[in-house]
């Protein structure tokens, strides 16, 4: 896969320690995938705990390649600010999706998948999959 048409991958958590572990994590159980662009946006601008459509918005562009960006949320109210940022239509890049999957398992799903040279379709099924998974 070659970097420049990667599916991107935003993790929006309410807290930016959340969000940059998990990209950490899910970055490196993946082998590193380091073709994968992958974007914390976590908490507030001013680095309280929340969510802020600006930071969403700066972690999508970065993570653009041509190729889609999934967004992965945690809580509740970060599914409603990515909501309103699709529904705006050009805050986000074209090709960005809401993906309804477990924060940490779809996330590490959608690396690999990507890293893998999953298109978005590949991504966003691969990461609501991770639903099923079974832990006992």
């Amino acid at each position: 896969m070659s970097e420049d048409r990667a599916v991107g991958i935003v993790l929006v958590s309410h807290s930016a320690e959340v969000a940059a572990s998990v990209a950490a994590l899910a970055k490196g159980l993946s082998g590193g995938a380091a073709a994968v662009p992958v974007a914390p946006a976590g908490g507030t601008g001013d680095g309280g705990l929340g969510t802020s459509a600006e930071l969403i918005a700066a972690a999508a562009a970065s993570v653009d390649r041509g190729a889609g960006v999934a967004v992965l949320t945690d809580l509740g109210s970060a599914v409603l600010t990515v909501k309103a940022l699709l529904a705006e239509g050009d805050e986000l890049p074209d090709g960005t999706r809401l993906v309804d999957a477990p924060f940490v398992e779809g996330a590490v799903a959608a690396v690999v998948t990507a890293a893998a040279g999953g298109d978005l379709d590949a991504v966003e099924a691969a990461a609501a999959e991770a639903y099923a998974y079974r832990k006992v």
